[in-house]
């Protein structure tokens, strides 16, 4: 069988071996004290779409198949916990304008709204799954995404539609801005957002979402709708303080929400807070860097004993990467984060923000997404930013690229 068939779900087992550092986020695992649970040397078997054993290769067991990594490192699949997959168009005008000094605001998300409502829906799905094709080739293997580019009933609940055919994690963003037809009545939108959106959006998706910004939501607006979403079933993530210092982050605890997603703006209440419950803050570095905005403070937050994730925020406005592995070199070169902890981030923090024990590490039992790095360490990662570094990617035990 080959290496790119062996460990498909018949129940065959197929042993990676040969493998220089093997990251497993698990720290009983590790040779060393390590969150990443790093085994030097090392193998992995999985069984059918499960991780069945990882340790030293000379400890393998007996496995119907064998593929050797050739001295290179594996990771647990990338983890992207923060994206806006479905839309039409794109904002190159508007990139150039910025990049020409033009600051960042929300009010941009307009023109993309625009171009997705004008989309049938066999567009907005072939441009969705063209970003994730590009995500998996760059190593992701789990994935959230949002709607919020529609902004109507039907819109909303078709992006949600199309999502869902692709992945489980799908999050409700009927309150991304107030769109232009109601912009001389919010608080008739947020009842619709809470109401009949809510209703037809509710049966696709697991989880619920606001843009709490100047220009998007304010504090009580955003507890409105969590509050409408969770009394639903969905749970709450939201977009916060990533323009100005705001409520976001408060509102994100006070609901257990399960990331504060951005948090470039904190105050040390903000920052205790996090660190004080099970909310993650998911930093988004794309985002930053597109728009040339302050950086978040990764030290900071881990510092504070924070859970921290990173995403890549992939949308057409402000951070059109689908690149985790930028995000890990941006963190590591900007936010003050060392190559472990972006790599954890990127994976186990993941993960976390989405509540998933089943992804995000190479422990036996967890779901067999991994990675196969052209590099004998993961620090290679940061080391050589913008350099392909993933050679394979295997998703639920089969080997997809």
């Amino acid at each position: 069988m080959s290496s790119r068939n062996a460990g498909s779900s018949t129940g065959t087992s197929t042993v990676i071996t040969n493998i220089a550092t093997l990251v497993t986020n698990d720290p009983s695992l590790g040779d060393t004290p390590s969150p990443l649970g790093l085994v030097r040397d090392a193998a992995v078997v999985i069984e059918g779409d499960r991780i069945a054993w990882t340790g030293e290769s000379s400890k393998a067991p007996a496995t119907d198949n064998r593929v050797d990594a050739g001295g290179r490192a594996v990771l647990p699949g990338f983890v992207d916990s923060h994206s806006h997959l479905v839309f039409a168009g794109d904002r190159t005008e508007e990139f150039n304008a910025r990049m020409s000094g033009r600051a960042y605001s929300a009010g941009g998300i307009r023109t993309t709204v625009a171009a997705t409502r004008a989309a049938g829906d066999g567009e907005l799905e072939a441009n969705l799954t063209r970003h994730l094709a590009e995500a998996l080739r760059q190593g992701t293997t789990t994935f959230e995404t949002k709607s919020g580019y529609g902004l109507t009933v039907a819109d909303e609940s078709r992006a949600l539609r199309i999502a869902a055919a692709h992945t489980d994690e799908v999050t409700y963003l009927g309150a991304h801005i107030v769109p232009p037809d109601y912009a001389e009545d919010p608080a008739a939108y947020v009842e619709l957002v809470t109401g009949e959106m809510l209703e037809a959006c509710a049966p696709h998706a697991r989880w619920i979402d606001v843009f709490c910004e100047k220009g998007a939501f304010d504090g009580d607006q955003a507890r409105a709708i969590l509050t409408a979403g969770r009394a639903k079933g969905l749970h709450p993530r939201i977009h916060a303080n990533q323009l100005s210092y705001g409520p976001g982050v408060q509102l994100a605890v006070e609901l257990d929400a399960a990331s504060a997603d951005h948090c470039t703006h904190l105050t040390d209440a903000d920052v205790d807070a996090l660190a004080h419950s099970d909310t993650v803050a998911t930093l988004l570095p794309g985002a930053e860097f597109s728009t040339r905005a302050q950086w978040p403070d990764a030290r900071r937050l881990l510092d504070a004993g924070a859970t921290v994730a990173l995403s890549t925020d992939c949308n057409p406005g402000s951070s059109y990467t689908s690149s985790v592995p930028f995000c890990i070199a941006l963190a590591v070169r900007d936010m003050g984060m060392t190559p472990d902890e972006a790599v954890w981030s990127a994976t186990a923090g993941g993960a976390a923000a989405l509540r998933r024990t089943d992804v995000g590490r190479l422990a036996p039992g967890a779901r067999a997404d991994l990675l196969v790095l052209d590099a004998p360490s993961h620090v290679h990662l940061a080391y050589r930013p913008g350099v392909p570094l993933v050679s394979q990617v295997w998703r639920r035990g089969v080997r997809e690229v």
